[in-house]
Formats: structure tokens, sequence, C-alpha cells
């Protein structure tokens, strides 16, 4: 399928997701990150849901990922060239949503890309060598090409399932593992 379809497709099969089904699945994919990473001393880009998306919720794993020694670095959508800035997070007073339902820091000390090194990166769909289906306008694989060879790049999902994309091209950036409510998948 091409990714415009893909697109379409799981937005309407994520309308009929519940709230009550989207909080377990995001706890369930929060408890397995936990099981998986250590963030101790590490500096975490972590996207907030859009909540009309029906994104997981990443609030609960951006609060255990501090308590544990991590740094989250949220991110600030330029939609004048499609990139995004990271700032560091201090509190949610610092959080606003923007336009697109996006929240962001209005504020914080600027954090580069290269010190990243996490990225957790939204995707409506994945195949099964890590190239994912996002938005479409290509903010993630911008960021994830500046980032240090060493960064990790987490993809979480809400379905445990596979996609084919027929139309994958030299600017996308598969990301090294996915975690669904079912699962780990490793794509390095």
């Amino acid at each position: 399928m091409l990714k415009a379809e893909i697109r379409k497709t799981i937005k309407e099969r994520r309308k009929f997701v519940a709230p009550f089904e989207l909080n377990k699945i995001s706890e369930a994919c929060t408890k397995i990150v936990l099981e998986r990473f250590d963030f101790q001393g590490k500096i975490v880009s972590i996207f907030l849901p859009i909540e009309k998306q029906k994104e997981i919720n990443t609030y609960e794993l951006m609060e255990e990922i501090v308590s544990r020694g991590g740094t989250i670095a949220l991110s600030k959508s330029d939609f004048n060239n499609h990139t995004l800035v990271h700032y560091k997070y201090e509190k949610t007073s610092q959080l606003e949503v923007n336009s697109f339902g996006i929240p962001e820091p209005k504020f914080g000390e600027e954090i580069p890309e290269v010190k990243l090194d996490f990225v957790f990166v939204p995707l409506l769909a994945i195949n099964n060598r890590g190239h994912r289906v996002g938005y479409g306008k290509g903010f993630y694989d911008k960021l994830l090409a500046k980032c240090k060879p060493t960064c990790v790049f987490i993809g979480l999902n809400i379905f445990d399932e596979f996609v084919v994309i027929d139309d994958i091209n030299s600017l996308d950036i598969a990301i090294h593992y996915c975690i669904t409510p079912g699962g780990f998948y490793d794509f390095r």
C-alpha cells in the first residue's frame, strides 16, 4: 500500500479505539519500554500525544524517565521548514497546545539534536523492517538524520501489526525498535 492509503486507513481505525482501551495500550507500552531501556543520565526526546489523533499517552513514560534520572527533550514544530527544535522539559506550565493539537514547549533551554540519546518517534503504522508511516510532513525523518550514530530510535504503535509500504524512499529513516501493547520489536 502507499503511505497515503495507509495513513487514511489507520486514522479511520484509530477513531474506534475507546479512551479506556487507549489508556490500557499506553500503560502496556510504557511498561515494556521501562523494562527494556535504561534512561539514567540520558537525554530523551519524547513526543507528547495529539489527543484528537488518539496517539499513545506518553506523559507517564515521561515522568518515569525523569524519576529514573533521564532528561526529557520536547520538540517544537517549525511548520515553515518542517523541522523540530528541542527544549529541555522542566514543568507542565512550559507547555501549550499549538493549532494542530500538538502539546509543545513555549520556552526552555534548547537541546541540539546531536545530544539526544533516545528519540521516541510517533507513527501510524510500521513495516517489518522498521520503516514507519507518519503524518507525511517529514519532521521526524529530518530529525533522525541529524542525530548522532549511537542515538536509539523507538516507535510506539497502538496496533500489533506490520503493514507493507510500497513507496519507501531514500529520505525515510528506519527506526531501531518498536513497542506495541503486545510486543517488542528489534529491527537492528
